[in-house]
This record gives structure tokens, C-alpha cells and sequence, in this order.
């Protein structure tokens, strides 16, 4: 058996809230990578897991949660617990960050509860929360306590993103769209089963990462927004029943452009059915003159190996595996050591997405009447 986990110098002590079922759970994801020393200034000490050391213990997922957790711990020295609550004090001269990786809803009383265990720095997955009024109730609360909120936006350190933009930068004229894509079956089955998962809506959900690139590198915010124009012989919006019966309304693609009173223009084009590839392309006049891809031709190798390592897990885990590992490392060594975390999103960042994916979607709804 291992002895308890400890963060070294440079290390901050990651306390891992919501693991969620091996192949399955972005938490479980994240913890591999910490487990695997494939995020130098993490540490992973503790993992916080209430539905799978409770109720859920048995049921679908359980068995495979109790035999990972049983091997991180004999292994790594993770310990586990069913709340925040039951952490340890934390140690003298020792870091702690909170990795919550829950339900959105959930993540306004696990942050609380996370500052009132001591950590200093909270890692937040998109969109942080369910509304605008509790994502910034959660920032005014870390900022009373002096916590540092960082979110999981991935793609604001992605390569295709970064390539996109420097090629966009190098040249006159040249007009950017970031395109997101997903794999649900093009029918009333699969897409309705995805609204019902997924209730928050399309740009609250998988295009929230765009609007995140959005507010942050093209000066976007509500107040900001010149004009929204939409393309209406792309764009689509469905009601249709989910698996409980209910009816949902929402977007199965969308694509617009967006117009800022400062003078910038930039597209986002969404689409449930579209594919496994995201990319980002660069027009001047009209003609797509640059394009980058995700996974591009090397990250295609490492998805492959990882396809071999970690079989039925998610596909998206291994196509962004690079970019987790990079915000986890940042966002950690802000906690350790103080260096500033390069290009990843704040809790103010996220505020202002929600609040323009709120904006959003009456004004795109009514161009497609």
C-alpha cells in the first residue's frame, strides 16, 4: 500500500470533486492524467466522489468505480472521500486546488464547500454554472475569500485555435470562423435524447467553448455586440421529445457571425450531426484561404495510442488530451508557485460567456422564424 499522497515544492495538492464512472466521466479522465505524472505541477492527493461511495455504489458504473478507486489508492496513495467535508486540514506551506468536476448545477455549493476546506485555487469545468446570476454570486463569493477561480476552457489553448489566429493576424482582410462538431445521428431519436441531456441548450453547452474564444481574444461581451447575423440556410432549431417524454426546444446547428461596436468580426458554426473533427478557418473575400484541424495529423497518433490504451473510453477525451493536460498545469502551477496561468479563462471570462450564450439565443430564435 502506498503511503497518503503529497504534493512536492512545486506541486499544488489536487483534491479531485466528482471522478464519475471510469471510460466514461471527464473527472476520471483527469485523474489518469494527474495518476499517470502526465501534469508535472499536480498532485493528486484526494478524490471526492458522494454518488459512487453512496447510493451509487452498486448500481450502474459502481463496481468499475470501486476497482479504479481500490487501485489508486494501493498504487498512488489517493485517498477518498464521500464529501469536502471530510478532507483533512490542510497542511502547513502546502497549496490546495479544488478540480470540480461535477454536475453544473452542483458546482455553486461544491465551490463553498471546497473554500471551506481550504482550497485556494478552484479549477472549474464549463460553463462553470446553470445561470449568469450564480456564476457571478460564485465569483463575488471567491473574490471575498481572495480564491482564484480558473475554468476548464480547453480550446483557448488549443493549437488549431492558435494557428488560426496568428495566420488571421499575418495577413489583411482575413475573417475567422471556429467550427464545432459532433456525433449524434442525424434524427429525432438521437438529437432528442441529446436536448433532454443537455438542457441548458446548444450555446450553453457544446458551443460554449467557441463563445468562451469569443469574449476572450475578440473583445466580444453583450454590451460589445454591434450585430448578430445568422445563416439561416445552415442553421436549424427542433422541438422534439427526449427519452422522458418531455418536449425540448433547441439548435441542432447553428452558424453566426458577430459584429463588435470596436471593429472585430468572427463567426461560430455549430453542428450536433456534423462529425468528429472541430476546426478553424480563415477567409479573405470570400475564399477559404487557411484551415486547422482537431486532431490534426499528430495528434491523430496520440489518439490512436490512447484508443489502445483506455478502450470504450469517450472518443473526445483522446482527440483534446493534450489541451487538458495543458490548462491542468497552468491552473496548478498558479496554485503552487504563483506564475501567472497563460491563456486560460477566469471566472470574469466565463461570466460574460454565459451572459452573451443568454443573449444569444432569442436573437438567433428570432432570425429563424
Amino acid at each position: 500500500m502506498a503511503p497518503q499522497a503529497t504534493p512536492s515544492d512545486i506541486q499544488a495538492e489536487v483534491i479531485l470533486v466528482g471522478c464519475g464512472c471510469p471510460l466514461r466521466g471527464m473527472g476520471w479522465y483527469h485523474a489518469v492524467q494527474m495518476l499517470n505524472d502526465e501534469v508535472p505541477h499536480a498532485k493528486l492527493c484526494h478524490v471526492v466522489e458522494p454518488w459512487f461511495l453512496g447510493a451509487g455504489a452498486k448500481g450502474p458504473g459502481g463496481p468499475e468505480f470501486g476497482e479504479f478507486a481500490k487501485k489508486a489508492e494501493a498504487d498512488n496513495g489517493v485517498a477518498f472521500h464521500k464529501s469536502l467535508a471530510d478532507l483533512p486540514p490542510v497542511a502547513d506551506s502546502v497549496k490546495r486546488l479544488a478540480l470540480i468536476s461535477g454536475r453544473t448545477g452542483d458546482n455553486p455549493r461544491l465551490m463553498s464547500e471546497a473554500i471551506d476546506a481550504g482550497c485556494t485555487t478552484i479549477y472549474l469545468e464549463k460553463p462553470g454554472a446553470p445561470t449568469v446570476a450564480e456564476l457571478e454570486a460564485m465569483k463575488s463569493e471567491a473574490a471575498s475569500k481572495n480564491v482564484t477561480v480558473l475554468m476548464g476552457y480547453n480550446k483557448n489553448v488549443c493549437k488549431y485555435v492558435s494557428k488560426t489566429r496568428d495566420f488571421a493576424a499575418s495577413i489583411e482582410g482575413g475573417h475567422v470562423t471556429f467550427v464545432s462538431n459532433n456525433t449524434y445521428e442525424p434524427t429525432a431519436e438521437s438529437l432528442g435524447e441529446c436536448f433532454e441531456r443537455n438542457a441548458e441548450g446548444m450555446l450553453k453547452n457544446m458551443a460554449i467553448h467557441e463563445l468562451a474564444l469569443l469574449v476572450s481574444f475578440y473583445d466580444v461581451t453583450v454590451e460589445n455586440i454591434d450585430s448578430v447575423t445568422v445563416d439561416k440556410e445552415f442553421s436549424s432549431m427542433q422541438t422534439l421529445k427526449g427519452p422522458s417524454g418531455k418536449e425540448w426546444t433547441d439548435f441542432d446547428k447553428v452558424k453566426f457571425t458577430i459584429k463588435t461596436k470596436t471593429g472585430n468580426c468572427v463567426s461560430v458554426q455549430a453542428d450536433r450531426c456534423g462529425g468528429d473533427v472541430s476546426y478553424a478557418t480563415v477567409t479573405q473575400k470570400d475564399e477559404e484561404i487557411f484551415k486547422y484541424t482537431m486532431p490534426d495529423d499528430e495528434d491523430k497518433a496520440n489518439v490512436e495510442k490512447l484508443e489502445a490504451k483506455y478502450p470504450g473510453a469517450m472518443p473526445y477525451f483522446f482527440s483534446q488530451d493534450p489541451d487538458y493536460t495543458t490548462v491542468k498545469d497552468r491552473v496548478a502551477a498558479f496554485c503552487a508557485t504563483g506564475k501567472v496561468a497563460e491563456g486560460i479563462a477566469t471566472i470574469e471570462i466565463a461570466c460574460d460567456t454565459l451572459r452573451v450564450a443568454e443573449y444569444l439565443v432569442p436573437v438567433i430564435q428570432e432570425q429563424l422564424k
